[in-house]
């Protein structure tokens, strides 16, 4: 396998090169290349669009009696993908590029030919300065006085605009004015409402502190508890007068809804509905007897024991006082109680 593998072929001593026949082609012979479209072009048989890049299995053949520098110029041969018609272009070494021959119309052609149009005019614009000086003072003054024209032409427009634009100076100071009324009304804005923040924490933190203090004038004076036994929640202070304030007073708690007034009144009412009035003409007042007070007995009259050692009405001392008359509710209830005893 590696005879195959060397760059060397072998030549016999007796070989004799010249004896070998020359092989005669034609020099319009074709060859078959792989390649891809040049430029973008279009079919004149079908009108089928052939991008850029896309591949062909070509025919390439040297065109004849037609050089450039000495360079050989090579003539292509494709078919269109959509009806097979034959296109042909050949190289451009002048342009560096290819130029289309038959078949199709190059694309994007004009902006090309402009750009080649313009050097064109350059180059020999150029090679007749290089030769006669006095066109050279033409091609100068011509220039200058094309440039006078244009800045004339500016300096016109620029004239005209300045006619029709018109500004007006006073809308103009009038909107900056809204503007700045507008600024100044929103800082004004936010420095009250700001203010108002701050008083408004100012107050709740003097409510805070308020009722801290209350809280502690409240509570009584205690020595602090000794670690490790629990504390004692204080009693109750109670703040009523008399045993019979209790049916009139109304819970802390009760006063965070309604008045105070109103939950008073709504407690008597639901108290009388129930027992009744305990003093006054009400529905419980004629059951209800009061003790008369017993009758002074006349002098020198001295008491005697009853029977069963029951003192009677006669054995009152003579130095008794008179009793005292309540008239309270309490009173009135123990007095009903004692003349059902009886």
């Amino acid at each position: 396998m590696s005879e195959r593998k060397v760059l060397n072929k072998y030549y016999p001593p007796d070989f004799d090169p010249s004896k070998i026949p020359k092989l005669k082609l034609p020099k319009d012979r074709q060859y078959v290349v792989r390649l891809m479209a040049p430029f973008n072009m279009r079919c004149k048989t079908c009108g089928e669009y052939i991008y850029k890049g896309k591949k062909f299995n070509a025919r390439k053949e040297t065109v004849m009696n037609e050089l450039y520098m000495g360079l050989p110029i090579f003539r292509f041969y494709i078919k269109c993908t959509r009806c097979l018609a034959e296109i042909t272009f050949k190289t451009d070494p002048e342009n560096t590029d290819y130029s289309m021959e038959h078949g199709a119309t190059r694309n994007f052609q004009a902006e090309k030919l402009i750009e080649q149009e313009e050097t064109k005019i350059v180059r020999d614009r150029e090679e007749e300065e290089l030769n006669n000086p006095m066109k050279v003072l033409e091609n100068r003054t011509r220039d200058s006085k094309l440039e006078m024209e244009v800045l004339e032409n500016l300096q016109e427009l620029k004239e005209l605009n300045q006619r029709q634009a018109a500004p007006d100076f006073e809308g103009m100071i009038g909107q900056a004015r809204e503007l700045e009324q507008r600024e100044k009304e929103r800082e004004i804005e936010e420095d009250e409402r700001e203010t108002q923040e701050m008083l408004g924490r100012a107050l709740m933190k003097r409510l805070r502190d308020s009722d801290s203090d209350s809280d502690q004038e409240e509570t009584p004076s205690e020595a602090p508890p000794r670690e490790g036994t629990p504390r004692e929640a204080p009693p109750p202070v109670s703040s009523v007068d008399r045993p019979t304030d209790i049916l009139t007073t109304v819970k802390p708690s009760e006063t965070q809804g309604p008045s105070v007034g109103a939950v008073k009144k709504a407690k008597v009412e639901r108290w009388e509905k129930s027992v009744g009035k305990l003093g006054g003409g009400g529905a419980l007042s004629s059951l209800v007897v009061r003790r008369k007070p017993a009758a002074a007995p006349p002098a020198g009259c001295t008491s005697k024991p009853g029977p069963k050692g029951i003192p009677t009405a006669n054995s009152v001392p003579m130095n008794a006082a008179p009793l005292a008359i309540h008239s309270s509710s309490l009173s009135l209830l123990g007095a009903y109680s004692d003349s059902e005893s009886e």
